[in-house]
């Protein structure tokens, strides 16, 4: 493994991974621009968890019944762990097969981004809670938290194996490009279900205390986060597009694991059905419960299919959460210290993925 490839092939002969080190970033002349047009728009939508005046919800967090601060928190808890994964993983499992410059950069841009979302977790805890340690104490201790960050995991750690295994001369005698590739392929599966579903239960229920108008500078944090995740799986839905296209081994092995990706999907919506049974255990919130969150994650489940050109699984016809789509697809959120209106982004959302018009352009 090399930092500069000086074989000098072409870059846009060149596919999406595995096939040699980087060498010039050059931006030009790309093979997939669309990644370079993710890199700007996320680059446009950058912001800090400062921005967020959180008094007002400092004051709220003591007004909430007991279940509400369990709902509260733990969707909290769960958060900082998934992104405490997705802000490392992305950078440690792909750069290192990554093979064109606009995609290096991308896979970059997005990581830093997933640390904005840690960062603000904390910010929001500081800002709410006494003691932030008891927040962050308690995390590994719930297994259903526990059990999702490791069920997302183990894909990125059995690509980061290979990853290892394939660059190490020792090893050149054994022939593991096929399994390289599927452990791939499942990886990106994994996280593109990981931006589009498994985010979705806990903004809910942030946007839900908002609804009420409790917790409001928390949901606009949330919003901002939504917002990049939409971006992100942008990029994956265009990865699981380009792959097929890019190389005949990936068509070949669409085919192959379409069943273990099947049964991914399913097991992240009961997964997410029983973190939505654990959150509601002791009670609901006004506007959401257990049943209508769970028909939620169907919903979401099956456009995230129909994205990937699989069929849905659930048959759920409409957003049961009509009223999550204005927090999805608005643009209207204040910020304090100024209170200014953001008005430079719009979230494709749930309603409508970012792969829908922003990629009309570009051939796959």
């Amino acid at each position: 493994m090399t930092v500069f490839n000086t074989d000098n092939k072409s870059h846009l002969d060149k596919t999406a991974f595995f096939d040699g080190q980087l060498d010039i970033a050059r931006y030009d002349v790309m093979k997939y621009p669309q990644f370079d047009k993710l890199t700007e728009k996320q680059l446009g939508f950058f912001w800090r968890p400062q921005e967020v005046e959180l008094g007002k919800d400092s004051g709220d967090f003591k007004t909430l019944s007991p279940h509400e601060k369990h709902i509260f928190t733990s969707n909290l808890k769960r958060q900082i762990l998934l992104d405490s994964v997705q802000g490392r993983a992305p950078s440690v499992a792909l750069l290192p097969i990554c093979s064109l410059p606009e995609l290096e950069n991308w896979i970059q841009t997005w990581a830093f981004f997933e640390t904005i979302h840690s960062k603000s977790y904390t910010w929001i805890i500081k800002n709410v809670y006494p003691d932030p340690s008891i927040v962050f104490d308690e995390i590994m201790n719930i297994k259903e938290i526990v059990d999702c960050a490791g069920d997302i995991s183990k894909y990125y750690d059995e690509l980061i194996e290979l990853n290892e295994f394939m660059s190490n001369p020792k090893y050149t005698q054994f022939n593991m490009q096929a399994a390289h590739k599927e452990a791939l392929w499942m990886c990106l599966n994994a996280v593109n279900f990981l931006e589009g579903i498994r985010f979705y239960v806990s903004f809910a229920c942030s946007w839900a205390f908002a609804e009420l108008k409790k917790m409001e500078g928390n949901a606009k944090i949330i919003k901002f986060i939504a917002r990049d995740e939409n971006i992100h799986l942008g990029s994956t839905q265009q990865l699981l597009k380009i792959l097929p296209t890019d190389d005949p081994e990936f068509a070949a092995i669409r085919t192959k694991l379409r069943p273990e990706v099947m049964e991914l999907v399913k097991s992240v919506v009961d997964q997410e059905k029983a973190w939505a049974s654990y959150l509601f255990k002791d009670g609901s919130v006004i506007g959401l419960n257990e049943k209508l969150l769970c028909n939620y994650v169907e919903w979401i489940a099956d456009k995230r299919l129909v994205a990937l050109g699989y069929p849905p699984v659930y048959g759920t016809k409409s957003n049961p959460l009509p009223w999550t789509q204005k927090w999805i697809a608005g643009s209207d959120v204040q910020v304090a210290p100024q209170e200014t209106e953001i008005t430079s982004y719009i979230v494709g959302g749930v309603d409508k993925d970012v792969s829908a018009d922003m990629f009309k352009e570009f051939k796959l």
